[in-house]
């Protein structure tokens, strides 16, 4: 249900000028039933001039008379045929301007990280043009080499519900066209929240790659060894008896 302009201002004037209940004019603006009574006492909204709805093509007087009498009568917004479809405006996302020159480095953030995305959608989610992204993703952007790729959630662009709806929407469509995709695509196509609640896969080191299927014998037996190859042999070295014998052999007096 549509909400009236300066809700606060607008329970305040209720309060003053008429004996609606406090839970008929909370309903009407949208606060809660306490902060209507806060207002009533003075404890809340000190201040605040009252914003007369009447006067201001918010509310009807017979709207008033009707909830003052009965206290179970819901007060309807007056119709404005100037504002009908103002909720549903469609065109590119206004941008502060003081968010304006951290555009680029959102839209490069989104072209290297979430290639999958069209233009389109970049431009509906940081409000921008498709030459201004063209131009980054080819990297003729007048200044390309002073840009830095930054998240436009942390940059304040878009929520990042915004940002994982277009992402779970480009997963969809590359799952409808069956096109191979590799491990880093998949977690690009997911959503910041199914990211983070993944589990860790264990990953082998790039040095071993290729050996995952190698195993060790199953046996306590070890490999013979080569028959061409002998410990003793190979460092040829005399027992302890031949050493006496030949020193025995060169003494004169043997």
């Amino acid at each position: 249900m549509a909400k009236p302009l300066m809700a606060k201002a607008t329970a305040v004037w209720l309060v003053d000028n008429t004996t609606i209940s406090f839970k008929q004019i909370a309903d009407f603006v949208g606060m809660h039933e306490l902060e209507i009574q806060g207002i009533a006492d003075g404890d809340v909204a000190t201040g605040v001039k009252g914003f007369d709805p009447v006067t201001n093509n918010q509310l009807t007087q017979d709207e008033i008379d009707k909830a003052e009498a009965s206290p179970l009568y819901k007060l309807k917004l007056k119709f404005n045929a100037a504002a009908a479809g103002e909720e549903k405006r469609r065109g590119p996302r206004y941008t502060p301007l003081s968010k304006r020159q951290d555009r680029p480095n959102s839209i490069l953030w989104l072209v290297k990280f979430h290639p999958e995305l069209s233009d389109a959608q970049i431009a509906k989610l940081v409000g921008t043009t498709k030459p201004t992204i063209q131009s980054i993703r080819e990297r003729t952007h007048w200044n390309i080499s002073n840009m830095q790729p930054i998240d436009p959630v942390a940059l304040g662009l878009c929520k990042q519900s915004e940002l994982d709806s277009i992402v779970q929407k480009a997963a969809a469509k590359k799952a409808a066209e069956g096109g191979v995709m590799n491990d880093d695509e998949r977690r690009k196509l997911v959503s910041t929240e199914q990211s983070l609640g993944a589990e860790a896969e264990p990953k082998i080191p790039a040095g071993i790659e290729g050996l995952e299927t190698f195993t060790l014998g199953g046996g306590n037996e070890r490999p013979s060894a080569d028959p061409m190859v002998d410990a003793d042999s190979f460092f040829n070295l005399p027992d302890a008896d031949d050493e006496d014998d030949e020193d025995n052999s060169d003494d004169p007096r043997g």
